[in-house]
């Protein structure tokens, strides 16, 4: 199911997670959802990156650090949230990472190690932790960003568009997971796939002046449609893969 994001919401407030905090997406993201009062916990891989970044993002984001590639450090993280915060209601999904080469023959097993690792291996543990505590939630979400480039695979990035649409089919795994659990008196939770040609923000506008970056979704606008998943009825984004991009 493929649809665009639009219009305005008004979110129910609730307990997210934002993975891959440290950077500009996830600055945006956790910055947007604590202004829509909800409460926040942002995870990065570096502590003090992770510090930097939620005090960047502002009040009411607290920062942790795992690495989400390890899943005893995702079970031992969302311990520690629980105990500090409560369970999550919601994941934002922010992990990834892209790496390119000329055509099939030199796609490397260095990138595909790295894509696999960033895109598939942190989304599944993460996943798997918290499913349990975003399907029983009455407004649990669950987003991945994905890219426009899996409409028309190139040669070029086989690897990366590789990767993503492992993350997507098992983000849509996921969405049947949720459906069966509201079903069997679970929540009302959703699983969506979010999808943009490219992410772009001030700072990257800054070091590349020469650059239009046409098609490209400014990290305001991911956060804007973040926060509007959760003023948008489960029915509506459960197993949905959203376009961000123009």
């Amino acid at each position: 199911m493929t649809s665009t994001v639009s219009g305005t919401a008004r979110p129910v407030a609730t307990h997210v997670l934002v993975t891959g905090g440290s950077g500009a997406s996830g600055i945006a993201v956790a910055g947007a959802l604590a202004s829509a009062g909800h409460r926040v916990s942002t995870v990065g891989s570096d502590q003090a990156r992770i510090a930097a970044a939620a005090e960047k993002a502002g009040d009411g984001v607290t920062p942790y650090t795992c690495d989400l590639a390890v899943l005893d450090q995702v079970r031992k993280l969302r311990d520690e949230i629980a105990a500090a915060s409560g369970p999550v209601d919601a994941v934002i999904h922010l992990v990834g990472g892209w790496r390119g080469a000329k055509g099939i023959a030199d796609q490397s097993d260095d990138d595909w190690d790295f894509l696999e690792r960033g895109a598939v291996t942190t989304l599944r543990n993460v996943s798997r932790v918290f499913f349990d505590d975003i399907a029983a939630s009455a407004s649990g979400r669950f987003a991945m960003v994905s890219s426009t480039a899996l409409d028309k695979p190139a040669a070029a990035v086989a690897s990366y568009v590789a990767a993503k649409a492992a993350a997507e089919a098992w983000t849509m795994a996921m969405a049947d997971g949720f459906r069966r659990a509201a079903e069997t008196g679970g929540g009302n939770a959703a699983a969506t796939v979010l999808v943009v040609k490219a992410l772009v923000d001030d700072e990257l506008r800054r070091a590349h002046p020469e650059r239009k970056f046409p098609g490209a979704t400014d990290v305001a606008d991911l956060a804007a449609a973040v926060v509007r998943l959760f003023g948008t009825p489960s029915a509506e984004l459960n197993g949905a893969r959203l376009r961000l991009a123009d």
